[in-house]
């Protein structure tokens, strides 16, 4: 029940974090995208690598102890392939929700977020945690 209480006080704290960097993420897209002459798609892109480095530093302060075995160095290698990955994810979704399925890119990206937030949790648990 401890580990249990434990892994649910740590998803909380990955939500607040994720709940904050979804913003930066959705917020910088939206801007860009109606702002700017970039497609939804280069505008997903890069707001996704914006909020990636505002997660990063969040959540290996905030969220995951980090391995007493890993060098800061491996760490932040580990995060940025996994973040490559989740970004893999969120725009190989966004591309097929937006063309395939003709969903609205703002709409789509909410759905994909939710995703790719599973992903970035569990993949960052098992090798950062």
């Amino acid at each position: 029940m401890k580990k249990i209480k434990k892994l649910l006080w740590q998803f909380s704290k990955f939500a607040s974090v994720g709940t904050l960097c979804f913003c930066i993420d959705y917020g910088l897209m939206i801007v860009l995208t109606e702002f700017t002459a970039l497609s939804y798609f280069v505008s997903s892109g890069i707001s996704f690598t914006v909020s990636v480095v505002v997660n990063y530093v969040l959540s290996m302060r905030f969220v995951f102890k980090g391995k007493e075995d890993m060098s800061k160095f491996e760490e932040i290698t580990i995060f940025v392939v996994l973040s490559f990955i989740g970004l893999g994810i969120n725009q190989m979704i966004m591309w097929i929700a937006v063309e395939s399925f003709h969903i609205f890119y703002a709409v789509a990206k909410v759905l994909v977020t939710m995703m790719v937030t599973t992903y970035n949790f569990i993949s960052r648990k098992i090798f950062l945690d």
